[in-house]
């Protein structure tokens, strides 16, 4: 996984830059509030990627910070969203400001956001809100929980980890319950 890209950007357009990294050009995609901010072509440019595998290649996308990088991950998770829509939205700070609007079921906020119709804003107003209520708290930091250790040593892919764990009722503490119960998940 690519997950932290510094180098020179030699093209900038309109959805893309191309950055060059030790000889490689990396085409990573950036949402167009990024793309209005970021250096001109051979200036240094830092970031954090995200490589999306599909059917017919792979995509890397870029993120000023961490944060963004946290709210596309929660975004492309749900159905409705592909990773063009998540990189935009995910472009408006953290998740925590989406889980706003949300709350408040600003329909405006949304239509705007997904350039959708009434209907399909309120479908993705409660996707994002059940997604977002499972995430895991910031309190300890997913990697550190022991259930999720063990489960990466079982071979299970982390981002699939990540969503299994955060749907486990916050009352199963105990490691052994969650591996339990994650594995009732992971098995189907």
């Amino acid at each position: 996984m690519i997950s932290y890209l510094e180098g020179k950007i030699i093209l900038r357009t309109e959805r893309f830059i191309i950055l060059e990294v030790n000889g490689i050009g990396y085409k990573v995609f950036l949402s167009q509030k990024v793309l209005n901010k970021i250096p001109q072509k051979n200036d240094n440019f830092k970031l954090f990627s995200y490589l999306n595998v599909k059917e017919k290649g792979l995509e890397l996308y870029g993120f000023p910070t961490i944060e963004e990088l946290e709210s596309f991950e929660i975004l492309i998770g749900l159905p409705s969203i592909g990773p063009k829509a998540a990189l935009e939205i995910s472009s408006l700070g953290p998740i925590e400001k989406i889980k706003e609007a949300l709350e408040r079921e600003d329909e405006k906020i949304i239509k705007e956001i997904f350039n959708v119709g009434k209907k399909k804003a309120q479908i993705i107003i409660l996707e994002l809100s059940r997604k977002i209520k499972r995430a895991p708290s910031k309190e300890k930091p997913i990697a550190e929980d022991e259930a999720y250790q063990a489960l990466i040593k079982l071979g299970f892919p982390r981002q699939k980890i990540k969503e299994v764990l955060s749907r486990i009722p916050k009352e199963v503490q105990e490691p052994e319950k969650k591996i339990k119960e994650a594995l009732k998940f992971l098995g189907k």
